[in-house]
């Protein structure tokens, strides 16, 4: 049941904190916040997107009466509620972070789904590579060094083959200049 949880504060401060709360979720699609809030901040949150999906003007008027901004409650009527319409409540998820640095109290972080679901179809899409296994991304890093060390080995022996035939062409041109300055001096004796 909404509302049971008073949060330390009084009945005018808390609506007024959890109005903040739910309008700044509607607006940018998560909200990190303690686990006892972001609870309170889902319920309320859900029968916001409720009334966004029913459309009409009184469900448009309650809309405005509780959240802070009216254009956030556009984006209620036009954006949230059309991607939650085959949903039936659960709008939104609860994820918790940890403890708070200063006070160590539990932090959580409120997510509506429809937003959640379109960072994963994005993020799906800016990979657009298949996953593979483990072990076949593996063998690939393996093939791939083994092909890396196999081009370096054989550009070596190319170039110890080239350093080789080099050396020789100029042994066998020193030859044949030793020679061809030999015979001269053989002929001329």
């Amino acid at each position: 049941m909404p509302g049971t949880r008073k949060l330390g504060r009084t009945t005018d401060i808390r609506k007024s904190m959890l109005r903040g709360m739910v309008t700044f979720l509607l607006e940018n699609g998560k909200l990190d916040t303690t686990v006892t809030r972001a609870k309170e901040v889902r319920s309320l949150a859900d029968k916001m997107i409720t009334l966004g999906k029913k459309d009409t003007l009184a469900s448009r008027r309650q809309a405005l009466a509780f959240v802070t901004k009216e254009s956030v409650v556009t984006k209620l009527f036009t954006e949230i509620a059309s991607d939650n319409a085959g949903r039936n409540g659960g709008y939104t998820a609860v994820y918790r972070l940890g403890p708070r640095r200063g006070d160590g109290a539990e932090m959580a972080r409120i997510v509506l789904i429809s937003a959640q679901e379109k960072a994963e179809a994005e993020k799906k899409k800016a990979e657009k590579k298949p996953r593979r296994s483990r072990k076949a991304a593996a063998e690939t890093v393996t093939e791939t060094k083994t092909e890396e060390t196999a081009a370096s080995v054989a550009e070596k022996v190319e170039e110890q083959a080239a350093a080789v035939e080099e050396a020789a062409e100029e042994a066998v041109v020193k030859e044949t200049e030793e020679t061809v300055a030999e015979a001269p001096a053989e002929s001329a004796d």
